[in-house]
């Protein structure tokens, strides 16, 4: 059964703090430098070796009013609100739409479990929890979508998403459909994931952590590297005034439900997700110009993800993955790598894959391990694929030259 068409929406404003640095602009330096960002862990200790990719700058305080939601996945939010014109960008949104035409919609996978792991150690000392810590405005999926509305005191629909590394990808087609439902005029999409404890040990009892840079689509590759990042974006209805802006034109999501955390070894679902996209917005495979892989160096999930390539493009399109550059953020990375794809297509480069070097029989290739620069794109595709076999696929196109 053919899908609807979804009008698409402009993309006004995007900024994100990640391992790479504060902002967009050092995000592109370190894409066009292709220099891993992945170092030992600073936060805490690990029973184990590896790298990450970290967030080492100083975050924001959250202000006395809001301190209920002082974590750290709050301040990182916060940090990237306030990096370059985004905050004024938001605010000058809510001005024209008004603030209760103005949603919130997070993707995380650990919230505030940072902070949570603390507070469950001062139990563990004294026998009772901090007096200030509140289980639903620290640690819960929703507490840095609702810190964000208040912070912004923006009155339209607030939620958040949580299905592991799909998150920010798949709140990013919410808040499409809740500008194409008439809900919102505008949007503000997060996709804010923190290191912790929880997620590093996790991962490491898969056997799924590299103790070294982690290497995307590599035969050598052993893993992955976990990073933190907040990435933002400012989805706005299309009008006159922004139509020069990139678009969003649709985020294909499916749910393969192959294994709790294995892809379907075909990549079923991560192919179904990028032609759901592809027929949503009405735009064939011979279109698109690049892929953002999801590549996370695993030894299942990419030879998945290349099979569902293969299949969807079979004349070959252009990908990498860039996991090697900033680590994996989770429930961050739809919309961290969203603004990746969107800087490609800003500035006319291909995004190398840092870590490659030799080619896996059972993956994509040819896989550029440097940058391509002066390129020329107009659609690209951003892969999301979490576990549970939760999987979407994010669209885009290019603005229109000025």
């Amino acid at each position: 059964m053919p899908l609807a068409p979804l009008s698409p929406v402009a993309i006004t404003a995007y900024q994100c703090v990640s391992a790479t640095g504060d902002d967009t602009d050092a995000l592109r330096r370190s894409l066009e430098a292709n220099q891993s960002c992945l170092k030992p862990l600073a936060l805490f200790p690990l029973p184990f070796d590896t790298v990450v990719g970290e967030v080492e700058s100083l975050l924001p305080a959250i202000r006395p009013s809001l301190r209920e939601y002082d974590c750290r996945n709050a301040r990182l939010a916060l940090k990237a609100l306030n990096q370059g014109d985004f905050r004024a960008a938001v605010e000058d949104a809510a001005i024209r739409h008004g603030a209760k035409r103005v949603g919130v919609v997070l993707g995380t996978s650990t919230s505030g479990i940072y902070d949570s792991e603390a507070a469950y150690a001062h139990f563990l000392k004294h026998g009772r929890m901090p007096d200030d810590f509140h289980f639903m405005t620290r640690h819960a999926a929703q507490a840095t979508g609702e810190f964000l509305r208040r912070e912004l005191a923006l009155g339209g629909p607030c939620y958040a998403i949580s299905t592991a590394c799909s998150s920010s990808a798949k709140a990013l087609g919410a808040a499409q459909r809740l500008i194409a439902a008439g809900f919102c005029d505008a949007v503000l999409v997060a996709g804010v994931d923190t290191l912790c404890r929880l997620t590093l040990m996790g991962f490491r009892s898969l056997e799924l952590i590299s103790p070294e840079p982690c290497a995307p689509m590599d035969k050598r590759r052993r893993g992955i590297n976990i990073g933190e990042a907040a990435g933002l974006l400012l989805l706005e209805k299309l009008a006159p005034d922004n139509a020069h802006r990139p678009r969003l034109l649709a985020v294909g999501e499916s749910s393969d439900a192959h294994h709790m955390s294995a892809p379907h070894p075909e990549g079923a679902g991560a192919a179904a997700a990028m032609r759901r996209a592809l027929e949503v917005a009405g735009v064939a495979a011979t279109e698109v110009d690049y892929v953002n892989l999801h590549a996370t160096a695993t030894a299942l999930n990419d030879p998945a993800e290349s099979k569902a390539v293969a299949d969807v493009f079979p004349d070959g399109v252009p990908c990498s993955g860039v996991k090697g550059l900033l680590g994996h953020t989770l429930g961050a990375a739809g919309a961290v790598e969203t603004i990746v794809t969107l800087l490609a297509l800003e500035h006319g480069f291909l995004p190398g894959t840092c870590g490659f070097g030799e080619p896996d029989p059972d993956c994509l290739r040819p896989i550029p391990a440097a940058p391509v620069f002066g390129v020329s794109l107009d659609y690209a595709l951003s892969n999301a694929f979490g576990f549970g076999g939760s999987n979407a696929s994010v669209l885009l196109r290019a603005g229109a030259a000025s």
